[in-house]
């Protein structure tokens, strides 16, 4: 595990990763006029991501929105957000993610993982180029959202980073 100072960064996206898009047996009916997608949310995963290790940040178009809504269903504290670059995503070759280059930027050299249901090969070739640190690029089904696999998974990542600096680990 990495010490205090070099905790990995945890960029989180919700639809898809934390409200999965497949059709959930049993799920509860919202609540009070809430957006429908929210009773898909697993009141646990909040637990989870924290006993990961990581610092979470919100990587995700709900923006601010994620702490008002998702973030007490889930056990979460208020996070901090990725904010959308000023070009609208237009920065960077063809295919490359909005979240990409703000979400290297701010992880700045330190380990990070990110868990996102649109990552592309174009988001792996430019974060292994520009990116100096450790770092994994998570793809979670949107039909299932974060499974049990996916946990292990960023847990054996969070490890092997170890304090290390320097080139991608990919489990």
């Amino acid at each position: 595990m990495t010490s205090a100072t070099e905790r990995p960064l945890l960029f989180l996206d919700v639809d898809g990763p934390l409200i999965p898009f497949g059709s959930p047996a049993g799920a509860a009916a919202p609540v009070d006029g809430d957006n429908p997608l929210l009773a898909r949310l697993d009141p646990g995963v909040g637990a989870r991501l924290t006993a990961l290790g990581c610092d979470l940040v919100w990587a995700t178009t709900w923006g601010e929105e994620a702490n008002e809504a998702v973030a007490p269903r889930i056990g979460l504290p208020r996070l901090p957000v990725l904010d959308p670059p000023d070009t609208g995503g237009r920065e960077g070759p063809r295919g490359l993610h909005w979240k990409t280059r703000p979400l290297v930027e701010w992880a700045d050299g330190r380990p990070f993982l990110w868990v996102d249901d649109e990552i592309s090969a174009v988001d792996r070739q430019w974060v292994a180029a520009a990116h100096p640190g450790p770092y994994l690029l998570h793809r979670v089904d949107p039909a299932e959202g974060l499974t049990d696999g996916d946990f292990t998974t960023l847990a054996v990542t969070v490890r092997s980073f170890g304090g290390r600096r320097g080139g991608p680990r990919r489990p």
